[in-house]
């Protein structure tokens, strides 16, 4: 079977989800340049959206349409050139509008998973439960009479586990994309133990044509990017615990999410990230992560405290931010959570004093504007100078932070979950847009 002949008839289960609707997004422009092509005039392309919800689907729908809008506008030079037959497409507008005809055309809508029984690829983006995912994958296969392929956009469940228990025989590999897929470049491919060659082979081809960056994981639990990431939230969380001796708890979020951001020239602090995943899910992840890595323990009293609160931070439909550990006002954290009085705590009651606490530090170049600055090694290289030199609790903190984060990055390689060190900076640079990698010697 070719490239274009699996991508002919195809599922994405959970497509109105966060992960799900940009994953249907990018296939469904995929499939649409490849129906337009004029060897495949006439040929049905079908691109099932499956979830749980008519109501969600429904917006789905809007938001594919407005997106598709987009990239019409980015592309209408090509287009012409693909509408060149069609005498009555004129101006730009037409065009545009015929585009979007095209691709929305191939979508399917359904509340039924009986929809992707005749699929002969389905992409899974549902909720991070292994059990959950067997199952339905099971289902889809025992009933589907194409021998489907199966990627799954899970961050931490070992893909042989999943090959395993749905009795898949091979047909099915980790496709792990970066939130939101439609802009993040990163995607992890995972193999299981028996994946098939030729999966593999297809993953890499829609990988390229989507002009996606790859790197490659080993099957263990976690991958590269979350077996960082949740390791991160870890040494953090343990440093909160350790600064209770002289801050309050709301300071020591505070001090540590600063270090972690400001001094470590970050996007985001560290649980202002936890805030953007979500709460539940880095716990949830912690969980599974727990269950197959035998030889640590991937545990965190500090998440488990807030969801016992029904602290879970997340995201809104439209992509805005929802109150979790920290307490947001247009995007910026203005409060953090207090357990013991089950309140928001505004920064600005405490933010001087816990400043002071850590002492003067060297400053640190804006994260803004060090990526894609072309003299970002100096920039780097000279303020982690001056950080070796700099006295005071912030300064400790933020080499320690930093260090930790090398080490974990070297046990990713060491451990056999990423194949060398450049893979590591790669997922960090490219899926958390970090300003540098882990594995780095400024320090």
């Amino acid at each position: 079977m070719t490239y274009e002949e699996r991508l002919q008839h195809v599922s994405v289960l959970g497509a109105a989800g966060k992960m799900g609707s940009g994953i249907l997004l990018l296939t469904a422009v995929e499939m649409a340049d490849l129906s337009l092509k004029p060897e495949n005039k006439g040929k049905p392309f079908v691109l099932n959206a499956i979830d749980v919800s008519d109501e969600a689907l429904s917006g789905v729908l809007k938001y594919l349409k407005a997106q598709v809008l987009k990239m019409a506008e980015k592309k209408v030079v090509a287009l012409r050139k693909v509408y060149a037959g069609r005498p009555d497409l004129i101006d730009n507008d037409e065009i545009i509008d015929q585009y979007i005809f095209d691709v929305l055309s191939i979508v399917r809508p359904s509340t039924r998973m009986e929809a992707a029984y005749d699929s002969k690829m389905v992409f899974e983006a549902i909720k991070e439960d292994p059990d959950l995912k067997i199952r339905i994958f099971a289902g889809i296969s025992a009933n589907n009479p194409h021998q489907p392929w199966f990627f799954t956009n899970t961050s931490s469940i070992p893909i042989t586990k999943l090959d395993e228990g749905a009795g898949l025989g091979g047909r099915i590999i980790g496709f792990h994309f970066y939130n939101p897929p439609a802009v993040q470049k990163l995607v992890e491919v995972i193999k299981a133990t028996n994946t098939l060659p030729e999966v593999e082979a297809f993953a890499l081809a829609y990988a390229k044509n989507l002009r996606k960056i790859v790197v490659p994981s080993h099957d263990v639990a976690g991958f590269i990017g979350n077996g960082h990431f949740m390791r991160d939230i870890l040494h953090a969380a343990s440093e909160v615990d350790k600064l209770g001796k002289d801050f309050s708890f709301v300071e020591a979020v505070y001090a540590m999410n600063r270090i972690s951001q400001d001094f470590l020239v970050r996007p985001m602090g560290i649980f202002q990230l936890v805030d953007y995943v979500g709460v539940d899910v880095c716990s949830f992840i912690m969980s599974v992560m727990d269950h197959h890595l035998k030889e640590e323990t991937l545990r965190c009293p500090l998440l488990d405290r807030f969801l016992a609160l029904g602290v879970k931070g997340g995201q809104y439909s439209d992509g805005s931010q929802k109150d979790g550990i920290l307490k947001y006002e247009k995007g910026r954290p203005v409060a953090i959570y207090d357990p013991g009085i089950k309140a928001y705590v505004p920064i600005s009651d405490f933010q001087a004093s816990v400043d002071a606490k850590l002492g003067t530090l060297p400053a640190p170049p804006a994260w803004k504007a060090v990526v894609g600055n072309k003299a970002k090694e100096d920039l780097l290289r000279a303020y982690f100078d001056q950080l070796k030199g700099a006295s005071g609790l912030g300064a400790e903190l933020a080499r320690f932070y930093a260090t930790r984060s090398c080490e974990i990055g070297q046990e990713l390689v060491s451990s056999g979950v990423a194949g060398n060190e450049s893979d590591v900076n790669t997922v960090l640079l490219t899926g958390f847009f970090h300003a540098y990698g882990p594995i780095n010697n400024y320090l």
